[in-house]
């Protein structure tokens, strides 16, 4: 794709990276055939395709509109269109890029700015969180339906294992998943204990940033990813081998640290460092004998949502799918597997008719061949189908304890 962009733009790292993305494009329009949004609205505009003309539009110096910017927010990132693109486009950074472009310019409603306030005010901090949760499920029985079924249960919090093992791998707690699922890492710890691995939590440690990264506070999202870093760090001089992420969202965001803090040179080396070392657990998984690890949780045919940010964004397809099978379940046909499940982190609040919509469809796919249970690696996407699913859901680790 042939490109003019504004030197405002072209005199910025990031612009220069949006035109090297921009000018890989094709336009060949793959990409239109497995994106949601598409698929549901039939608009050009709600297309990869159309959406990267209206921020190559907006950086070569073109009027940007509120039509604009509501085509860019329709977008869920779920990067199902880099999966099929035969160029290799980043159209995830680019929407990024294109999103902040276009913030600086439209002004958006009271509400809608305050709605957006509140969500990376709120969200990425769990002593702000967990008493909303606490009292969501204290108000539950005179709540709608459709909002009561959206608050996250209270667990019954399982031990974790307390003895030293002699290999090391830190975890990310993580900030929702840590107040509303804080069993999906007690699990994690546990699994991993018995194959001989210590799961340790660094204290400082919070949100991956992600939450402000997608709602274009991009040097909000890089304070949280430095503080990360920080206090990842002296584990890491100590020998981790891994950082472990149980959230596949959160996991997405990690491993980009490296990508995204490339330009300070403070942080560059660093970022690179711990984006090399952070794996899903599946990853992990994947290179350890698992023969001890049977299933154990009384559930024999699963159906399996494998997260956008588990297939997309981090190309990982199969090995949740190969271990779940090795440890004796059987897993059913989902169809249309790529497509998104609708929760894409803060989607399913600012965009709740498209996010539903999409609900519905992921649902009907996964309960077609009657599970016994949903299973998914993300804490959003176990949030959002557990609203509305007539089954159980949990994150797959939970099936190789038994003890959930």
């Amino acid at each position: 794709m042939q490109t003019n962009l504004s030197q405002q733009f072209l005199n910025t790292p990031e612009g220069r990276e949006a035109n090297d993305i921009l000018r890989a494009c094709v336009h060949c329009g793959f990409c239109t055939a497995t994106c949601p949004t598409y698929q549901l609205l039939g608009d050009e505009l709600d297309g990869p395709r159309g959406r990267i003309y209206l921020i190559k539009q907006a950086l070569e110096g073109n009027a940007i509109t509120g039509k604009t910017q509501q085509h860019l927010d329709r977008c869920l990132t779920c990067r199902a269109c880099e999966t099929t693109c035969p160029s290799g486009v980043r159209y995830g950074r680019l929407v990024e890029i294109g999103r902040e472009v276009v913030d600086r310019e439209v002004r958006r409603g009271n509400l809608e700015t305050l709605q957006r306030w509140l969500l990376r005010k709120v969200v990425p901090y769990p002593r702000r969180m967990q008493p909303l949760i606490k009292a969501g499920n204290l108000f539950k029985p005179f709540m709608p339906a459709s909002l009561a079924n959206k608050v996250p249960t209270l667990q019954n919090k399982i031990s974790r294992p307390e003895h030293s093992q002699p290999r090391k791998m830190l975890v990310l707690e993580g900030c929702v998943q840590s107040v509303s699922t804080p069993n999906t890492n007690a699990v994690t710890a546990r699994v991993l204990d018995k194959l001989g691995i210590e799961l340790i939590s660094a204290e400082r440690a919070g949100c991956c940033g992600a939450v402000s990264h997608h709602l274009s506070a991009a040097e909000e999202g890089l304070d949280f990813m430095r503080n990360n870093i920080a206090a990842w760090w002296p584990h890491i001089e100590a020998g981790a081998e891994a950082i472990v992420i149980t959230a596949s969202g959160c996991g997405a965001m990690v491993k980009e640290y490296g990508d995204l803090l490339k330009h300070d040179p403070a942080w560059a080396a660093q970022a690179a460092r711990v984006s090399e070392l952070s794996k899903d657990i599946s990853e992990v998984l994947a290179n350890e004998d698992l023969s001890q690890l049977e299933n154990q949780s009384g559930y024999n045919k699963i159906a399996f949502h494998s997260p956008c940010t588990l297939q997309h964004g981090q190309q990982i397809n199969g090995v949740v799918e190969s271990i779940l099978q090795k440890a004796g379940y059987t897993l059913t046909h989902v169809p249309d597997s790529h497509l998104c499940c609708g929760s894409a982190g803060t989607y399913s609040i600012l965009q709740p008719t498209l996010s539903q919509q999409l609900l519905d469809n992921k649902l009907t796919a996964l309960q077609g061949d009657e599970p016994d249970v949903i299973v998914t690696a993300n804490i959003g996407c176990q949030m959002h189908l557990a609203s509305k699913a007539g089954k159980p859901v949990r994150h797959w680790i939970e099936l190789l304890d038994g003890t959930v």
